[in-house]
């Protein structure tokens, strides 16, 4: 997977681009295809911001985090990636789950109250 890396604060380290793509590799193990993901690495104040973006299918993933250290903010944006993706992953399965529910009759409202549809038929 290729993953683009921009910062115009920092240089970007071997040790920085490694840490980044095996947040990236955790990702992966949900098999769902990541599309162009994009890092961008700013430091506002003294703190780091992280943002990423990765197009899926029929959707795009964004996750932004701060933090003092660059690596703890790495590791909050890959966990809020990791959470947008299960949420993802699963999405169709709890569709699928409700689709086929029977509803039970005393749960239906059809907003008919049965006192009302009686005098209607007496008339």
């Amino acid at each position: 997977m290729s993953i683009t890396i921009t910062s115009t604060v920092i240089d970007i380290s071997p040790a920085i681009r490694e840490r980044i793509e095996s947040r990236f590799e955790k990702l992966s193990r949900r098999q769902v295809d990541l599309i162009t993901p994009h890092v961008i690495i700013n430091k506002e104040g003294l703190k780091y911001q992280v943002e990423a973006t990765a197009g899926v299918r029929h959707d795009t993933l964004f996750a932004k985090a701060e933090d003092d250290n660059l690596y703890a903010a790495i590791k909050d944006l890959g966990q809020k990636l990791e959470r947008q993706l299960n949420r993802y992953a699963d999405k169709p399965l709890a569709q699928r789950a409700h689709a086929g529910q029977p509803v039970a009759s005393g749960e239906v409202d059809d907003g008919v109250d049965l006192d009302e549809e009686e005098e209607y038929r007496a008339e």
